[in-house]
């Protein structure tokens, strides 16, 4: 009976309902962060879920220490009604040196965001910790946008579930909702450049940013605090 209700409710979406919605759904993602002071929030969340996640052994140490970059991304969303979204940002710190060797750098931000077609009612929210393990995937994530592979995917349930994106990034995630998962596959990451502008009071980008081009700011003190506190062995 549910199913034959959401049939009939499906069959009336026209497509210029369908363009609405979609255009409803990217004008939500950058309001998620319009201001300074959600900018700041963002990463206290983020440095809230790394620690958490790193304490219940959610994400292995040993594996972050072999990182060269680590995106953490609090409270993804994932929402749909016919058209779904997914959409999230989150500050990522990588390490100083031509060898990605040194201390943890400013972070810079970033905002993931992808579309998805078919019958999906309901949301859900996750918190991301992503690794990126080598050079290459990094350039990759600070020339601009970075889709994911088809295969980037991490299924809900108690916990963190964890996920390849390839030989080179590596994704965990603690989901809650009404979604059977929320799957990174396709998804578009790339630099929050209104953002960072924002936090460092000058246009600057990503790359500049994660190279010490700027002084870090007391709200992400706390994040890189604890990555070198918590990650200060890096290997390959």
């Amino acid at each position: 009976m549910i199913a034959s209700q959401t049939l009939r409710i499906s069959n009336r979406w026209t497509p210029a309902l369908l363009v609405m919605m979609v255009l409803m759904m990217l004008s939500i993602l950058p309001a998620w962060g319009a201001d300074k002071a959600k900018d700041e929030e963002t990463i206290g969340n983020a440095t809230t879920v790394l620690q958490a996640m790193l304490s219940a052994k959610e994400v292995p140490a040993d594996t972050v220490a072999k990182a060269d970059c680590v995106l953490v991304m609090p409270n993804v969303k994932k929402f749909g009604v016919v058209i779904g979204g997914t959409g999230g940002r989150g500050p990522m710190s990588c390490r100083s040196g031509a060898d990605f060797s040194g201390k943890w750098s400013t972070p810079a931000m970033f905002f993931a965001s992808s579309m998805s077609a078919g019958l999906q009612i309901g949301g859900t929210s996750s918190d991301f910790v992503i690794l990126l393990m080598d050079k290459k995937a990094v350039d990759s994530f600070m020339s601009g946008k970075s889709k994911l592979g088809r295969d980037a995917s991490a299924a809900a349930g108690p916990g963190a579930t964890a996920a390849s994106l390839g030989a080179d990034i590596l994704t965990y995630a603690r989901t809650s909702g009404l979604f059977a998962g929320l799957s990174l596959s396709g998804a578009t990451i790339e630099p929050d450049n209104k953002a960072n502008e924002r936090l460092y009071e000058k246009p600057v980008t990503a790359t500049q940013i994660v190279s010490d081009a700027v002084q870090p700011t007391t709200a992400v003190q706390a994040f890189i605090a604890l990555l070198d506190s918590k990650l200060a062995t890096h290997g390959h």
